[in-house]
């Protein structure tokens, strides 16, 4: 078993449906919430702010748009912005990029999952929800092997199963749980260490 509270920070992959997913994940996290959250959700380009905002409007927690170099602070719910990589620095910032698509996505899940697995190494956990292709299978087994944590949102209940399954099937989900229960954990962020050594 390592020690309680070895986690320092999130992310999240989601693709279609997502939307609700993260509403439900998001919805009663409280504003002083310890940790940061770092989501990549595939979007249409032109779509702008209005997932933030959609989400904004659902939560006490901060939910904002990732800048270039802007420095990962905690008690914020940080999204990819449309048409952009996000990548996580060793200094614990942020950049973006516009290299070409991977796994038809710009932004990636698993180019943020694969360099925050470099910064955060064990301290970081990593969830596949909802979606529709492989996305975040790649990058959920490189947390892994960090020594991170990694959670599938249940294939069974996700509104489209493909990406849960697909990161399970690559052997990177330590856990496949269902929303509720990553909700669950989530709020209580620190009980993410009683299920790991």
């Amino acid at each position: 078993m390592s020690e309680v509270g070895k986690h320092k920070a999130i992310v999240i992959g989601a693709s279609a449906g997502g939307l609700s997913a993260l509403t439900a994940l998001f919805g009663d996290l409280p504003a002083n919430f310890p940790l940061p959250i770092m989501v990549v959700q595939h979007r249409y380009r032109d779509q702008l702010n209005l997932l933030e905002e959609i989400l904004q409007n659902k939560c006490k927690i901060r939910i904002r748009q990732v800048e270039e170099k802007e420095k990962i602070l905690p008690g914020t719910v940080y999204i990819a912005p449309p048409d952009y990589h996000l990548l996580v620095e060793e200094d614990f910032t942020f950049s973006l990029s516009s290299d070409p698509l991977v796994s038809f996505s710009r932004p990636s899940i698993d180019v943020l999952f694969e360099s925050a697995a470099i910064a955060f190494k064990r301290s970081l956990v990593g969830i596949v929800l909802t979606g529709a292709n492989k996305d975040g299978a790649a990058g959920l087994l490189a947390i892994k092997k960090q020594g991170g944590l990694t959670v599938a949102q249940s294939p069974a209940e996700a509104e489209y199963p493909y990406m849960p399954q697909a990161a399970v099937d690559k052997g990177g989900a330590m856990l496949v749980l269902s929303l509720e229960e990553i909700k669950a954990r989530i709020l209580n962020s620190y009980s993410f260490s009683n299920e790991t050594n």
